[in-house]
C-alpha cells in the first residue's frame, strides 16, 4: 500500500510540474519585438572614441584574459583575431592558471601566457582588457587581477557577459552598461547600482565599456581599432571582415526570450537521439575568426556540436598566431559529418553561409535559436 502512496505521489508531482512548465511557456511572448534600432547622435559616437583612445602607451598592450574552463569561443578569439589582423597594437592571449583554456561552446586554445607571467613582464599594466563571458563570475584570481588592471589605468572591455565579470569586480559600480539579454536580469541583481543602457550594442562609462551579446565582439574591435589609429583602419580591416558597419546600434527588443526559442530549444533537448558530431579541419594559417564563429554556431544548436580535428595532436597555429589544440587527433572526418569554415569567404559571411547551412540541416527554427544566442541581426549573402 505505501509503495502505491508513493507511486501516486509521484505521478501527481510530475503532473503538476508539466502544467506550471506548460504555464511557464504560455507566459513567455509569442514573437520577439519588431523593433528598429535608433541612431547613435554622433556626440555619443565621439564620446565612446574618445573614452577608448589609449593613455599609457604610443603602441597600446592589449590583454584577452580567460580562465581556464569555459570561457566563451568567440569572445575569447574573435578580439584577439581582428586586433592582430589589424596590427595596431601587441595582444596577448592571457590564462588564470597554466594550461589550455577550453571555451565553450567548443574549441581549445593554448593561451601566450599566464596573469603571473603578464604581470612579471608589465608591471605597470596592459593598456586594454578584454573580459570575455565565464562559466564562473565569481573567480577570485580573475576577479582581483581585473581590479589590479583597473587601478593601473587599463581601460576594461567586458564582451557579453563579461559583464557580469567585471561587474563582480566591482568595476561598473553606478555605471551605465549593458550585456547579453539572457543575462541581464541576473547582472542587474548581482551588480543594482549598474544603469543599463538598452538600445546601444556597446556602452562606455569612467574606463569601462560593455557589450551586448557575442557577436557583439566585432563592431567593438573595430571601435577599438578606430580610437587607436583611426578611421581609415577600422574601415580597411571591416572589409577585410565583411563587415559594413560598426556603430553602437542595436534594437534590443528584437532579443529576448520567446515561445518559439524555448520550445525549439526543449525540442532538441529531448532527441538525445538525434545528436550530430561535426567536425572542423583544423589548418595552419586558417582565419580563426571564421573558425571561431563557426564552431561557436554549430555548437549552439543543442542538435550538433562542433569537433575540430587534425593529423597531429599538437597545437595548430593559425594566421594571427592563434594555436588551436585539436580535439580529437584525426586524420579524417566523414564528408557528411564535416562543416566548413569557408576558407574563401570572409568572416562575417561564413557566419551568415553557417546560418544557412544550419537552416539546412536543422531548420529554421534552430537558426532562429543559434541567431539569438549569439544576438546576432541576421544578414542575407549574396551567394
Amino acid at each position: 500500500m505505501f509503495k502505491t502512496y508513493l507511486i501516486w505521489a509521484g505521478v501527481i508531482l510530475v503532473l503538476l510540474s508539466m502544467v506550471g512548465f506548460a504555464g511557464w511557456m504560455l507566459a513567455l511572448p509569442a514573437a520577439t519585438e519588431t523593433a528598429v534600432a535608433p541612431a547613435v547622435p554622433r556626440e555619443e559616437a565621439d564620446a565612446m572614441l574618445a573614452s577608448l583612445r589609449p593613455m599609457k602607451r604610443e603602441r597600446p598592450l592589449i590583454a584577452v584574459v580567460g580562465i581556464n574552463n569555459a570561457t566563451e569561443t568567440t569572445d575569447y578569439i574573435v578580439p584577439t583575431g581582428i586586433l592582430r589582423r589589424a596590427g595596431v597594437a601587441d595582444v596577448t592571449m592571457l590564462a588564470i592558471d597554466s594550461g589550455p583554456v577550453r571555451l565553450f561552446p567548443a574549441l581549445t586554445v593554448e593561451p601566450d601566457a599566464t596573469i603571473a607571467q603578464f604581470d612579471a613582464a608589465h608591471p605597470e599594466g596592459a593598456d586594454f582588457v578584454i573580459v570575455p563571458a565565464m562559466s564562473r563570475d565569481d573567480d577570485p584570481m580573475a576577479l582581483a587581477w581585473l581590479w589590479e588592471q583597473a587601478k593601473k589605468g587599463a581601460k576594461i572591455i567586458g564582451i557579453c557577459a563579461g559583464a557580469k565579470v567585471v561587474g563582480a569586480a566591482g568595476l561598473l559600480n553606478d555605471k551605465r552598461a549593458t550585456t547579453h539579454w539572457y543575462y541581464l536580469d541576473e547582472m542587474l541583481t548581482h551588480s543594482p547600482t549598474i544603469r543599463y543602457v538598452p538600445d546601444r550594442r556597446m556602452v562606455a562609462d569612467e574606463g569601462v565599456v560593455t557589450t551586448t551579446g557575442i557577436s557583439a565582439s566585432i563592431p567593438m574591435m573595430l571601435t577599438l581599432i578606430e580610437a587607436i589609429a583611426g578611421r581609415t583602419k577600422a574601415e580597411s580591416t571591416a572589409r577585410e571582415l565583411g563587415v559594413e558597419q560598426w556603430s553602437a546600434r542595436h534594437a534590443s527588443g528584437r532579443f529576448r526570450l520567446t515561445r518559439p526559442f524555448a520550445r525549439t530549444v526543449l525540442a532538441n533537448r529531448l532527441a538525445f537521439w538525434n545528436r550530430e558530431e561535426l567536425g572542423i579541419r583544423l589548418q595552419s594559417g586558417m582565419d580563426e575568426v571564421s573558425l571561431a564563429l563557426v564552431a561557436d554556431a554549430w555548437s549552439r544548436t543543442y542538435r550538433s556540436h562542433a569537433t575540430s580535428f587534425a593529423a597531429s595532436p599538437d597545437a595548430v597555429t593559425t594566421m594571427n598566431g592563434v594555436r588551436i589544440v585539436p580535439d580529437k587527433a584525426e586524420a579524417d572526418w566523414p564528408d557528411s559529418r564535416q562543416v566548413s569554415t569557408f576558407p574563401d569567404r570572409k568572416p562575417a559571411e561564413a557566419l551568415d553561409l553557417t546560418l544557412d547551412a544550419i537552416a539546412t540541416r536543422l531548420g529554421l527554427g534552430t537558426t532562429d535559436v543559434v541567431a539569438m544566442q549569439l544576438e546576432y541581426p541576421r544578414q542575407t549573402v549574396g551567394r
